[in-house]
């Protein structure tokens, strides 16, 4: 009986010491959450933006620094680079400190660590018994990009410098005695290497041994470039993916070597949110640095985009072909796009749209949809906040049943139209009678009509009977069919959360063949971003 009772004892005591090291082990992880994207449904070009939560061990996590280094034949890389160095040594102080292992890869510059004790601890590393395919060279593409489009054209090196910085950067390097095309000769000073605890190398097989060593499952990439050595390296992101880790990109510690003058001729940082997208849809996930630093994700300086959400959910009008379309040729240039698309499976779910939380604006498209209440409440609270919204075709019954039960756990918003846009739709005339459109001739010198002439066009689809608008309404456009009152067909509203929107009817396949609908739409962005900025100037 004693002895069975030590037994038990001994298991109480077992399990108390387990359940603490879980409890510790909980409360020492680095809680990520991490960002990728998948298709909305199979071979489709429009991707959920998604997230997930996950608890890493520090132990079992490593950071590689890539190719941060003291110099660079591009003088705007430079300037980026430093602009970020000295937080990305502050995340690096705190994942160390917490246990995580910190490996220094500044390519092509071990000479200058022959002796470095990070150096030599690399070496020491025991030879692993199982290395990647490949892992010693570089990898320019996986299986998982075959079939994607590459976003960017870096064939020209991807130097963002005009003639006159790359012509004084080029005399500095050289009165550096610096070679004007490598010039790179260790990592860059603001980062930091713990000689007593991390690492440095830069062949694939050397931290594979680190990795294999220490028992690492999860790697965080970070660095400059991406779209080059972060990606491609023996030990990017491309390889280790592959080879099984857990490996994730620190989107907002790192650049691209991406030239505005090159397809698809985007801003720089433009570029570097397509070779982002890419990464989250073909490689690996993403995650952020205040996530170890608390505040907010880093952005450059130069980085002045105001951000734009699209939510499009409506298979009548196809917008969900022609919107990504004009985004890339008349708003990628200038903003930050986040796009959020509803479920090809359950038309009423909107997966990613707390995405939208982040924007300056918001431009819907959708067609009497009743998403779950956690995601029209995203919704909601964008408004409420009093940011613009933007609305087309659809938009004004966005979130309002024509008839039937809205689903369990789903909200609607029957006030919607009114709430947001200041209408009253009830139906359209047919789809036979094309309306005519003409400008309000009072309001020619309103922004958004800027440069549009005032002749009079066809619409691509119907006519909404949407009267009457709200006397706080501004009509921009208004259009007629035969045998039937003008109807407005495009107008702006002060909301009463002090917000103000964007409202057209048109926004058919053949609007979007018409250079003045697209103008229209271009410039009711270019307004609602400017109510924003005047707005909180305020």
């Amino acid at each position: 009986m004693l002895s069975d009772c030590r037994v038990v004892l001994s298991c109480l005591a077992l399990a108390a010491v387990c359940l603490s090291n879980a409890r510790m082990h909980a409360e020492n992880a680095f809680d990520v959450t991490l960002r990728y994207q998948t298709p909305t449904s199979e071979a489709s070009p429009r991707y959920h933006q998604l997230t997930r939560d996950e608890a890493w061990t520090p132990s079992k996590t490593a950071i590689i620094v890539c190719d941060m280094w003291d110099s660079h034949h591009c003088y705007n890389a430079v300037q980026r680079e430093k602009e970020f160095a000295p937080l990305l040594n502050e995340l690096l102080v705190v994942a160390r400190k917490r246990g995580a292992f910190i490996i220094h890869a500044p390519s092509s510059c071990m000479g200058a660590y022959a002796d470095h004790p990070a150096r030599l601890r690399a070496i020491a590393s025991p030879m692993a018994n199982d290395h990647p395919q490949d892992i010693a060279s570089w990898c320019y593409k996986i299986p998982s990009e075959e079939a994607a489009e590459y976003p960017i054209d870096q064939s020209d090196g991807g130097e963002d410098d005009t003639p006159e910085e790359k012509a004084a950067w080029e005399t500095q390097l050289r009165a550096e005695g610096r070679d004007i095309k490598q010039p790179w000769r260790k990592q860059i000073d603001d980062i930091k290497i713990d000689a007593e605890r991390d690492f440095i190398s830069d062949q694939g097989k050397e931290i594979w041994n680190v990795l294999r060593q220490h028992g690492v499952e999860n790697v965080i990439l970070t660095g400059v470039h991406t779209n080059m050595c972060v990606l491609g390296r023996p030990f990017g992101l491309r390889r280790l993916a592959t080879a099984g880790l857990n490996v994730a990109l620190l989107r907002d510690f790192t650049d691209t070597m991406y030239n505005p003058r090159a397809k698809p001729f985007v801003s720089h940082f433009s570029g570097t949110d397509l070779i982002i997208d890419h990464v989250e849809r073909h490689v690996c996930p993403t995650l952020t640095s205040d996530q170890f630093l608390g505040g907010k994700p880093f952005r450059f300086k130069h980085d002045t985009r105001p951000q734009i959400a699209i939510l499009i959910s409506e298979p009548e009008y196809e917008t969900e072909r022609t919107l990504p379309a004009f985004v890339e040729k008349h708003l990628r240039r200038d903003y930050r796009i986040t796009m959020v698309f509803g479920s090809d499976t359950e038309p009423d779910s909107l997966p990613g749209i707390e995405a939208i939380s982040d924007a300056d604006t918001l431009l819907v498209s959708v067609r009497r949809r009743t998403p779950p209440t956690s995601e029209l409440a995203v919704v909601r609270d964008f408004v409420a906040q009093g940011k613009p919204v933007i609305g087309i075709r659809t938009a004004n019954h966005a979130f309002c049943l024509r008839q039937g039960e809205v689903p369990q756990g789903a909200s609607d918003w029957k006030s919607w139209d009114a709430d947001v846009f200041g209408g009253s739709y009830t139906n359209h005339y047919g789809n036979d009678l094309l309306p005519q459109i003409t400008l309000q001739a009072e309001q020619s010198d309103h922004p958004i009509l800027v440069g549009i002439e005032p002749n009079a066009f066809a619409a691509g689809g119907s006519l909404y009977v949407v009267s009457p608008v709200n006397p706080k309404a501004t009509v921009l456009m208004s259009g007629v069919v035969s045998g039937h009152p003008a109807e407005p067909v495009a107008w702006t509203f002060n909301r009463a959360d002090s917000g103000v929107s964007f409202y057209t009817s048109l926004g058919a396949p053949k609007d979007f063949e018409n250079p003045v609908f697209e103008k229209l739409l271009s410039q009711a962005v270019q307004w609602s971003v400017a109510q924003a900025k005047s707005e909180t100037a305020k």
